[in-house]
């Protein structure tokens, strides 16, 4: 389980969208004039998207006896991320002054990471595959 390339890229995946509970993706003036930062608990969509992001991540991993699942789950995580992305984009556009955050690339981090899990869950496949032909 643990020694798959993959299983690191989705621990990675998940520390990175859990890492955006208090780091933010963009610091500016609200609409009442304060100087706020947006980060996942700003908003409870955004909260609960990030917590499935980053719990699916988790459990992605431990079904690693199932790859077509787990493939799913990957591009299902890529998925939820996108929304994830815009749903910051348009809350960011609320604000009327700021600047996004160099934390903010920590949600592209989680896409790469999903990415990368998935081909090498890709990987495992066709080698299992390969090694059932020679059988």
């Amino acid at each position: 389980m643990i020694q798959r390339i993959q299983s690191v890229w989705l621990l990675l995946a998940s520390a990175c969208a859990f890492a955006t509970f208090k780091l933010p993706f963009y610091t500016g003036i609200d609409n009442t004039g304060t100087n706020t930062k947006l980060i996942a608990t700003h908003n409870i969509l955004i909260m609960i998207t990030t917590i499935i992001v980053g719990t699916l991540a988790l459990l992605t991993i431990f079904l690693f006896k199932n790859r077509t699942l787990q493939l799913r789950l990957c591009v299902l995580g890529i998925l939820l991320e996108a929304v994830l992305i815009f749903l910051y984009y348009r809350e960011a556009n609320t604000f009327t002054d700021g600047t996004y955050a160099l934390y903010a690339l920590l949600h592209s981090l989680v896409v790469i990471f999903f990415f990368l899990a998935a081909r090498g869950i890709n990987k495992d496949g066709k080698l299992i595959k390969s090694t059932d032909r020679l059988r």
